[in-house]
């Protein structure tokens, strides 16, 4: 029996009707390749961090923090940093905050007391005074950004508070920054710093591996739910935190994503996608962008609060990867 060539042809390659349909079929299969390529939905991500750093109150927040710019220099990713004042003091925090702009990344604003405006025993005026006491001392900072970042994603428990801080924010010139992917990575650092308290470095590179995994996984769903209400994929925009498990895992966590066929655009880019400008009616506000228009929409299913540590504690007990010290 004749052998058949690359393509499955019987023709022999010295032959000249040979040699032309199998460069017509290469042809072929390369226009096949291409167009199914472009219709494969592009999915593309933004990362954005939360908090900041205080060196008064961890001293390795320098090095936590630089190495995280250094993992976003690296990769040639633009990002955004919400600081709030609480967590970053106002000396050599703010300093910190200094060197995303100054490395060109985008300040906006996460609050001076990062208090929920979900919470029935904080007024609307006292929320606005925390966002005033924060703006004042972060525009200072190169990168600045008029943006607002709720703190906890909580955007009003009533509506005269949602609404009220609607119109405060368009008076004020302020923008919302919300997120389409939200996941529980403070709960992953508390197990992760856990386990490095232990001087278990091996159990806390499990839980970082898993951590990557969780924000994989999270991602797809966000990504789903997308195509569930708005039909497309949009410039998705994820919250992290400046936090140990970051600083240690935000190499490998790019590389997973691109891994994955994600690609990354800058967080000013990423906002200029429609989704983030929408007012959506739900109570209490806020949560992901894409789950509250999931909400508004009913679609069924959704878990409330969307993300939180009650639904990452039972996959990591199963894995062992919860320290005997930790809540169980």
């Amino acid at each position: 029996m004749r052998a058949k060539s690359f393509l499955g042809f019987c023709q022999p390659l010295t032959s000249k009707k040979g040699i032309a349909m199998v460069v017509l079929r290469r042809a072929l299969a390369a226009v096949l390749l291409l167009f199914s390529a472009s219709c494969v939905p592009a999915q593309t991500l933004a990362l954005t961090f939360d908090d900041g750093l205080d060196p008064s109150t961890e001293p390795a927040a320098a090095s936590w923090n630089r190495q995280i710019l250094k993992s976003l220099r690296d990769a040639g990713i633009s990002s955004m940093v919400f600081p709030s004042l609480v967590r970053t003091g106002q000396g050599e925090g703010l300093d910190l905050i200094g060197d995303w702009g100054r490395a060109g990344h985008a300040i906006g604003n996460h609050t001076s007391r990062h208090r929920s405006l979900g919470s029935p025993q904080l007024p609307l005026a006292d929320f606005i005074g925390d966002v005033k006491e924060a703006g004042a001392v972060l525009s200072r900072i190169p990168g600045w950004s008029k943006m607002l970042r709720f703190p906890y994603l909580k955007e009003g428990n009533m509506l005269a508070k949602r609404d009220g801080m609607r119109l405060w924010m368009q008076a004020a010139g302020y923008r919302a920054a919300p997120v389409s992917i939200d996941a529980s990575d403070w709960y992953y650092n508390q197990v992760y710093v856990a386990w490095l308290n232990e001087a278990n470095a091996a159990k806390a590179d499990q839980v970082k591996a898993a951590y990557i995994a969780h924000l994989l996984d999270r991602a797809a769903y966000y990504d789903g739910l997308a195509q569930q209400v708005l039909g497309r994929s949009p410039a998705h925009v994820m919250l992290l935190h400046t936090n140990r498990i970051n600083a240690a895992a935000l190499d490998e966590l790019i590389w997973a994503f691109r891994e994955r066929g994600w690609s990354f655009t800058t967080a000013r880019s990423a906002f200029d996608d429609p989704i983030y400008t929408e007012q959506i009616d739900t109570l209490p506000a806020g949560e992901s962008i894409l789950w509250a228009s999931a909400k508004a929409a009913g679609i069924p299913g959704l878990r409330y609060p969307a993300e939180d540590s009650v639904y990452e504690a039972p996959p990591l007990r199963a894995q062992g990867l919860i320290p005997a010290h930790m809540p169980q």
